[in-house]
């Protein structure tokens, strides 16, 4: 219940309850704030135990827990019923970005792989892409000042 309390919050909350309720009075307190609990929890388990009750046999095996978002994704998940361990085990990240590299830039899968070594030397970073180059458009003569697109007064 308390698992996140360090030592030094439980000392300064016993030094406070000490403070606040006095040396006399705090072993009734501690004793009726654990009836309290103990009444709580005993209230809860009768409601989940009539809940399965009302449910029926086929929820036999039912837990509240389950409710819980992450709770019952991950139960899901951790079924291997329909393959996802395969799936997730079949995925290369690396390979699956590389192939999407590629594709931008119109190469072939089998040229980049086999000439990956060669172009990793000619300058590209060792297999890195540098996304500030901008791309090369044949038959296009750049002029220093052509790097802004057109301005349009309209449009501002």
């Amino acid at each position: 219940m308390f698992n996140d309390i360090g030592a030094l919050e439980l000392v300064t909350l016993v030094v406070l309850a000490v403070l606040v309720f006095g040396p006399d009075k705090l072993p009734k307190v501690i004793q009726d704030v654990t009836r309290t609990i103990r009444k709580i929890r005993e209230f809860s388990d009768s409601a989940k135990q009539d809940i399965r009750e009302e449910l029926g046999p086929e929820f036999k095996d039912f837990e509240f827990e389950d409710l819980n978002p992450k709770t019952f994704l991950r139960k899901q998940l951790d079924n291997d019923e329909l393959g996802l361990k395969e799936i997730r085990n079949g995925f290369d990240l690396k390979k699956e970005m590389a192939e999407v590299t590629d594709a931008v830039h119109g190469r072939d899968p089998e040229s980049s792989s086999s000439g990956s070594s060669s172009s990793a030397s000619s300058g590209s970073g060792g297999g890195r892409i540098d996304m500030s180059k901008k791309p090369e458009t044949p038959g296009r003569t750049d002029k220093p000042g052509d790097d802004r697109p057109p301005f349009d007064m309209d449009a501002t």
